[in-house]
């Protein structure tokens, strides 16, 4: 592995035009999202006070997307994928507008919500797959590592900075502008997506099947191909595990610390860190030489770092503990992306990053269902323990297999368009 300054690896993926407008106007639109979903939530609880309504909202979009993706993936892999994404940000530039008209047309019950979300759950999952099959191509194989480190950086950026404007525009505009606000992001990206003149096209042979095939043949090749199929394993045990536990910290900061809403700022915030300090560290990595004995470290050092978590009890220990699992935990999420874009092969590259979407989506939202779930009887930090337990039974197994993971996975691929074919 070849070690350069993060500010390097940024200049290198930043220099190429197209990939830098398709950056800036994503962080507009990434800022808007958060602030959109923070606005939502509020009116959620202005309208039913009730806490089933907010989980029943926050589920839908995310169930949408997970039912959509792969149907996306197959559209990622048969379309132009910058006219797909274009095409999904007018869908949701739409929604977002429908969202201002209700909300001050005073139409906006729960019902009304509820369909709006699904609606834009549906557009989440055009929106993330052909971006995931986008970003690729628009800078060259080498530069992918640091492109693919910029995109986790300002997501978790975005994560901050949304919220907190969501909170300034909502205590002194009202909850309406905030919703306008994320209108108004979509304009800036669209003006973005619409300066990138030059993607390299990487699916010529474009799938022509029917759709269902297609599906299932991008299932058959990401569980038979020697290094994806065991990494979305891996993605699974990890989402499934590990990255439940910031959708269980609220728990944690008033249950088990009894910190209330303060305790829950600083959990959260530790997390946001060891992630933000993740992509910098990923940014800082010339290439995936190495790349995939490093996710196996980072699955070990963030399952030790939740039992640990789990097991002290202690809030000013914790926090520490919290930046280590948010920095192991965005290490082996982004590094197994980065992984599985350099060895799929770019013909079916939408199909592939559909799966990985719905596991990236869904497994932490079954984990944190299931741990819930166990939590009412025995109280989170046996569960957590547990389910952070599987992490390091996953390293112990994957230690005999990595010679050919690796192999298939950190191997260059012949040509511009990646791994061998399906």
């Amino acid at each position: 592995m070849t070690v350069v300054s993060p500010l390097a690896g940024a200049l290198r993926a930043m220099r190429h035009a197209d990939y830098r407008a398709y950056t800036l106007g994503s962080v507009t639109s990434l800022v808007g999202t958060w602030v959109q979903r923070v606005a939502l939530g509020w009116l959620t609880w202005d309208i039913t006070h009730s806490y089933a309504w907010l989980g029943v909202i926050a589920f839908s979009d995310m169930f949408a997307m997970m039912l959509v993706a792969p149907i996306m993936g197959d559209l990622a892999d048969r379309m132009d994928r910058l006219r797909l994404h274009i095409w999904a940000q007018v869908a949701m530039l739409i929604q977002a507008v429908v969202v201002v008209a209700t909300y001050y047309a005073g139409l906006a019950s729960i019902w009304v919500l509820l369909v709006l979300t699904l609606a834009l759950g549906v557009m989440h999952a055009a929106h993330a797959t052909s971006r995931l099959a986008l970003v690729p191509n628009l800078v060259p194989r080498e530069d992918l590592t640091p492109a693919i480190a910029i995109n986790s950086l300002i997501f978790n950026l975005a994560r901050f900075v949304g919220p907190a404007a969501a909170g300034i525009i909502i205590v002194t505009f009202g909850i309406g502008p905030a919703f306008v606000f994320n209108t108004l992001t979509f304009f800036v990206f669209l003006w973005a997506l619409l300066r990138i003149r030059n993607v390299r096209v990487e699916n010529p042979d474009k799938a022509t099947g029917g759709m269902w095939a297609n599906i299932a043949e991008g299932v058959r090749y990401s569980v038979h191909h020697a290094g994806i199929g065991p990494m979305l394993v891996v993605l699974a045990v990890t989402a499934f595990t590990g990255r439940a536990l910031p959708d269980l910290l609220a728990g944690y900061a008033d249950g088990v610390f009894q910190r209330g809403a303060e305790g829950l700022a600083w959990l959260t915030s530790a997390m946001g860190l060891g992630a933000t300090l993740s992509g910098f560290y990923l940014l800082s990595r010339d290439g995936v030489r190495g790349m995939t004995e490093m996710i196996m470290t980072n699955v070990l050092l963030m399952s030790l770092a939740c039992i640990t978590f789990a097991a002290l009890g202690s809030f000013w220990a914790s926090v520490p503990l919290l930046v280590v699992a948010g920095f192991a935990m965005n290490n082996s999420s982004i590094a197994t992306l980065n992984l599985m874009q350099n060895a799929v092969h770019g013909s079916i590259r939408g199909r592939v990053m559909s799966i990985y979407s719905v596991i990236q989506t869904g497994a932490p939202a079954v984990g944190t269902l299931v741990i819930g779930a166990v939590a009412e009887v025995t109280g989170l930090p046996w569960p957590v323990t547990v389910s952070a337990g599987f992490g390091v039974v996953l390293w112990i197994v994957m230690l005999s297999r990595m010679a050919p993971i690796r192999a298939a996975l950190e191997a260059e691929a012949p040509g511009e368009t990646g791994g061998s074919r399906p």
